[in-house]
């Protein structure tokens, strides 16, 4: 693969704190993603904003204001973690869909294929801009834009499952499973506009545990372990 896109969970970076960022859990994510860029790689980063707002869970905000609130997260978590992969040593840029000042740049593919040629890491924030619309549906629209070889999806669990692990300690895990399975099934890998939009477009997607030992250096050099969604 020449180029990946990876989306790292809000939730994910806080840590045990379950808001805002545990700096120690984001710097050896960025020393991983170093590894991997280190190595010839091209890496986009999606991040959620469930650390700091999950609108969807409001019943006194409109939810379109809700909506802009969690595009504002997603910039927010960029812009720290774009810090911390500089902190190690990474070229970082940030891509937003909407002006953003001087902190971000406006999104073009023209300007993306500009920073990676450069061997930048390139962060797209803010979803797609749009109310209604998933970081899922965000990452899987700017890979696609992208020419993205696949995404990769460093989630709280080791990949997906048959039924939730959380809830059922019988519940099978699938090495392999087809997008069209996931669509059926409803398990939940990505929203549905995502799944529909990875099987048109033929995008893979590969779903492992973030909290593994270098897992993401695992995930994109071989040693995956976790479940390859395949279209």
């Amino acid at each position: 693969m020449k180029r990946v896109f990876l989306k790292l969970s809000g939730e994910a970076l806080a840590g045990e704190k379950k808001t805002g960022f545990d700096e120690a859990t984001v710097t050896e994510v960025a020393k991983q993603v170093k590894q991997i860029v280190d190595g010839g790689m091209e890496v986009g980063i999606v991040i959620g904003g469930g650390n700091f707002w999950r609108g969807r869970t409001s019943e006194t905000i409109d939810r379109t204001k809700a909506d802009q609130i969690g595009m504002l997260a997603t910039v927010m978590n960029c812009i720290y973690v774009s810090e911390i992969f500089r902190y190690v040593g990474m070229k970082t840029q940030i891509l937003t869909p909407f002006e953003c000042g001087s902190m971000t740049k406006l999104f073009s593919k023209d300007r993306a294929n500009k920073y990676f040629e450069k061997g930048m890491v390139v962060f797209f924030a803010g979803g797609t801009g749009h109310p209604y619309f998933s970081t899922d549906t965000g990452i899987v629209l700017r890979a696609i834009e992208m020419d993205a070889d696949g995404i990769y999806l460093a989630k709280a669990v080791d990949g997906v499952y048959d039924s939730d692990p959380k809830l059922n300690p019988a519940a099978k895990k699938f090495d392999e499973v087809s997008i069209e399975e996931v669509i059926a099934k409803k398990l939940a890998v990505v929203d549905l506009t995502a799944s529909i939009m990875c099987m048109e477009n033929k995008m893979p997607m590969y779903v492992f545990g973030l909290n593994e030992e270098n897992s993401i250096v695992n995930a994109m050099s071989g040693k995956f372990s976790g479940t390859k969604v395949t279209v």
